[in-house]
């Protein structure tokens, strides 16, 4: 559509002029909506597509005013919703019989909704139908029933309010947190004094090892893996297998399987195997003792 102008809100008179000009533009009868609607369809009439604007964009406000409670700029809704009223205006069909606004209603609030979303966080609020109807239904429904906004929600809030929406509780606990929360810069300050005392970054605790504890740690285990393999090394060959079979693998060897092994007793292998271990206690705990 060749671009259209249309009134603005300025800073001079904010929302009570735009909407005091916007009135101004009067609401068309049937017979000339049609009239223009196909004047617009056949031949690109950029006049007949302004009117039908303009006559509309009283709406656009009016849809726009309901979703004030999201903390976005009305002058940023009502843009958005007459995107969306133009969009519905390029594809308006005057041979169905219906009026423009019936199905103007539909775009405007598709685009508000649209810039509702991606405006709220950086973090998609829902990718299904489902999911957006949540979004813009969970708030109003608290409203209605009494529900105080204030954080989380008990667990019989959320099974009345997922009863009434038709979802999962905890599709309803997960919208409303992040109803309860928005995107949040990590440079923003903790205080709003001119002297600063910090960004929200310093109060973020990293729960990972520090690198020094990370580096201490890989020593102590390189340490106690080189004094194992030394003491292994001094036992006796079939007892250090055994040992290495039983107590060192994921998934341990069989006392039987060891027995067929070497051809001896389930209980044999056993017992090297507990000789094995107490004699490579002993051997590791010489060889600390005569490190300290």
């Amino acid at each position: 559509m060749t671009a259209i102008s249309l009134p603005i809100i300025n800073e001079d008179g904010g929302l009570a002029r735009y909407f005091r000009e916007v009135w101004t533009f009067p609401i068309l009868e049937k017979e000339e909506e049609q009239m223009l609607a196909v004047r617009f369809r056949d031949s690109g009439d950029v006049e007949a597509a302004h009117r039908l604007v303009t006559s509309h964009l009283r709406l656009v406000a009016k849809i726009a005013m309901g979703y004030r409670g999201y903390g976005l700029p009305v002058a940023d809704l009502i843009s958005e919703g007459s995107i969306g009223l133009m969009k519905a205006v390029k594809k308006f069909d005057p041979d169905l019989g219906f009026r423009l606004s019936t199905y103007a209603i539909w775009w405007i609030k598709a685009s508000i909704t649209e810039y509702v979303l991606k405006s709220w966080s950086l973090v998609k609020m829902g990718t299904v139908a489902s999911q957006k109807k949540l979004f813009f239904s969970l708030r109003r429904l608290k409203n209605q029933l009494r529900i105080v906004d204030n954080g989380e929600l008990s667990p019989d809030q959320a099974k009345q309010l997922s009863r009434a929406l038709g979802t999962s509780e905890e599709d309803v606990q997960h919208m409303n947190r992040r109803l309860s929360s928005r995107d949040l810069s990590l440079n923003a300050p903790l205080s709003q004094t001119e002297d600063g005392g910090g960004e929200f970054q310093d109060t973020l605790v990293d729960e990972r090892k520090s690198p020094e504890a990370m580096v201490l740690d890989s020593q102590e285990l390189s340490y106690r893996s080189g004094l194992l393999q030394r003491a292994l090394a001094e036992l006796p060959e079939r007892e250090r297998f055994i040992l290495t079979e039983r107590r060192l693998k994921d998934e341990p060897v069989t006392l039987e399987e060891l027995g067929t092994h070497f051809k001896i007793s389930r209980e044999r292998v056993r017992q090297l195997e507990v000789m094995a271990f107490e004699k490579l206690q002993r051997l590791i705990k010489a060889e600390t003792s005569a490190a300290a």
